[in-house]
């Protein structure tokens, strides 16, 4: 190694002397952590203050003691300081049950809680003559007595002592509670009477509410009300009479004196249920027991219907008990039965007698005959057989729709007195054809068939009709002619006018309401209501043109030629004239404006003015119908115009004349009316 090197040598160890300059950190720092942890916990406090709550507690007694768990609280003269926050209360008093409630501090500086504790039950003894009395606490049965120191709520409480055969006695009680001992008491009344019975002779039964309580002669304890008292006798008729008892007033009842009995006859007859006269009395139906007197002969006749009366004479001994035993002897008739079609089923009372026409021999009483047959409706009788006939009963069968058809009645009148007429339609071509003279563009000829029944006003509603279940409405004058006669059409209506009309016929009639509506406005339809409505544009065409036993359809209200005959019905006339735009020429029926329905006479179908007088409001929304075949239509669902179909006293002109002339509008005119429809079923 050179001299140039460096030798590492290890040198001795030599521990540092404590000498006081070494102590720790916190030892040397500890005042400043003291006076760092005292500021903090002042710091805490002044903001605790600064953002507690003062809370005081007002409890019931005055001398409750409360504690409060969920967080710091400190208490400063009565008055505890907490932060806003939810905590649990607990107060505890002697003779109540301890508290235990939420405390809920919310943002006020200041709060004030009432909190009141319950007072822990009484300890309350009950006694009552007669002992065993049952005792009911507000109710509630709580034992008989004696009872000693059973637990009683607190408070105000009704007490009822009750015991059989006395009279209960109610107490209004105060239980002071907080285990204090009280002691309640009652001494019960009776609550019967001592009743004295005797009879002529001695020794009847008596017998209280059918249950046997003695002899005569006695004196028996009855409760207070009313009984049913009978003395019973053998060989005597049985006294009865209602007994009134009266709680402690005793009473001695006149002697009862009993009449001998009756004979007793049990009259039973083949087949049961026979009325019995007696000496031409009424006295029921078989089987049968009578009290009858003895030495007597009575007329006794038992009779039902179908069978032969049987008469006995009857006649008793005293207290004799005897059986009329009778077979009655039935009586028959016969009954021939036709039955179509052939497969038709007959029942008698329910009772099947097979399939076809046959003659039956059947008891001579009244007897239920059905005929039956499925998808057919079933013919009903009711007939009684006589005896020596041979009665008929021809059973022709309908079908269900066949039924329901002629179960209509042909004709009605409704609540406003207009008359309606069954119209039973089928198919028939709507519409003219394009070479009809007159003819307008939106006559559109198509198929229609209608399959519902539906009934038709015979006259458009007058002014009297309407006026009755429509409300006050003024048709007016036109160029100095009255419109508002009683009989005259009612006119210048709107649409929604004669809809809530058919509305209000419907509530008087007690029909579905076809019209569905918002206040005074018409939202919409129920097609399948039988309600009165305005006809459809369908029916009123079918109902106008067609020919009843024909297929042809008429052109014109009076028939195909022009122009109509004096007094073919009210149209622009040369009375008219001078008011009008155009009249028919030398056409004459008497009459300016409006008529009063029924002044000229019906169609086939007994209808008034279905051309002339006033046009009609129609129930359909207004459009230009396509040419496809269509079934029962009842136009667009909605629209802004509705259709008006009709000639009117107004008219003068081929084309308004026609019955296939289509008109449409929103509001009432001088010419302009309704009559009413409604569907069958």
């Amino acid at each position: 190694m050179s001299s140039d090197e460096q030798l590492i040598r290890p040198s001795p160890f030599t521990p540092t002397r404590d000498d006081g300059r070494g102590e720790s950190w916190i030892a040397a720092h500890r005042v400043q952590l003291i006076a760092t942890a005292v500021l903090l916990g002042v710091a805490w406090f002044v903001w605790f203050i600064f953002t507690a709550k003062s809370v005081q507690l007002v409890f019931d007694p005055v001398n409750a003691t409360a504690s409060i768990e969920g967080g710091f609280d400190l208490t400063l003269g009565g008055v505890v300081v907490l932060r806003e926050g939810t905590y649990e209360l607990h107060a505890r008093a002697d003779g109540y049950q301890e508290l235990v409630a939420p405390l809920a501090v919310g943002e006020a500086r200041n709060q004030v809680f009432d909190f009141a504790l319950t007072p822990l039950p009484g300890r309350i003894t009950f006694a009552a003559q007669p002992v065993a009395a049952e005792v009911l606490v507000d109710g509630a049965s709580v034992g008989t007595t004696p009872l000693d120191k059973i637990d009683v709520a607190a408070g105000s409480h009704k007490v009822t002592f009750r015991s059989p055969r006395y009279q209960s006695q109610d107490l209004d009680v105060t239980i002071d509670g907080k285990r204090a001992e009280q002691s309640f008491s009652a001494t019960l009344k009776p609550n019967w009477a001592v009743v004295a019975v005797s009879s002529v002779p001695d020794g009847a039964v008596i017998l209280l509410d059918d249950h046997e309580i003695g002899t005569t002669p006695g004196s028996f304890e009855i409760v207070a009300g009313s009984h049913d008292l009978r003395v019973k006798h053998p060989g005597f008729k049985a006294w009865r009479t209602r007994l009134d008892v009266v709680a402690m007033q005793d009473q001695t009842l006149p002697a009862v004196t009993l009449e001998a009995a009756d004979g007793l006859v049990n009259i039973v007859s083949r087949p049961a249920g026979a009325g019995v006269t007696v000496n031409g009395t009424y006295r029921g139906e078989t089987p049968l027991e009578l009290a009858l007197g003895p030495g007597k002969s009575y007329d006794v006749r038992i009779s039902r219907a179908g069978f032969e009366t049987a008469r006995r004479q009857v006649q008793l001994k005293p207290n004799e008990e005897q059986t009329l035993q009778v077979d009655l002897a039935a009586l028959t008739g016969r009954v021939a039965i036709t039955a179509e079609p052939k497969g038709a089923e007959i029942f008698v009372d329910g009772v099947s007698k097979g399939s076809g026409s046959q003659t039956l021999t059947l008891p001579a009483r009244p007897q239920t005959i059905e005929v039956r047959l499925p998808n057919y409706a079933t013919y009903s009788a009711r007939i009684t057989p006589q005896p020596g006939l041979t009665q008929e009963v021809n059973a022709h069968l309908l079908t269900v729709a066949q039924a329901r058809q002629a179960a209509m009645k042909p004709r009605f009148t409704a609540a406003n007195g207009q008359e309606f007429v069954l119209l039973k339609p089928g198919k028939f071509s709507m519409g003219s054809s394009r070479r009809e003279p007159g003819r307008r563009a939106n006559e559109v000829m198509r198929d229609v068939t209608l399959t519902r029944a539906f009934y038709l006003s015979t006259t458009e509603v007058t002014n009297a009709q309407f006026n009755k279940f429509g409300g006050k409405h003024d048709s007016g004058v036109y160029e100095e002619n009255k419109l508002n006669g009683d009989d005259q059409p009612v006119a210048r209506v709107t649409w929604l006018d004669a809809a809530l009309y058919c509305n209000a016929l419907s509530e008087r009639d007690h029909l579905p309401l076809f019209y569905t509506t918002d206040g005074n406005k018409v939202t919409g339809i129920v097609p399948t209501a039988t309600g009165y409505r305005l006809p459809t544009e369908a029916e009123w065409e079918w109902a106008a043109r067609t020919v009843p036993g024909s297929d042809a359809e008429r052109r014109f209200p009076w028939g195909d030629n022009f122009p109509p005959t004096d007094r073919s019905g009210n149209y622009a006339d040369r009375a008219a004239a001078p008011i009008v735009g155009r009249a028919i020429f030398g056409y004459n029926d008497n009459q300016i404006v409006s008529a009063p329905v029924k002044t000229f006479p019906p169609d086939q179908r007994g209808l008034y003015d279905i051309g002339g007088n006033v046009a009609e409001w129609i129930n359909d929304f207004y459009e230009i119908p396509a040419e496809q075949p269509q079934s029962d239509p009842m136009g667009p669902q909605t629209g802004e115009y509705h259709v008006i179909r009709g000639s009117s006293w107004m008219t003068g002109t081929i084309t308004e004349l026609r019955l296939t002339f289509r008109d449409y509008g929103s509001d009432g005119r001088p010419d302009l009316g309704f009559r009413i429809a409604r569907f069958a079923e």
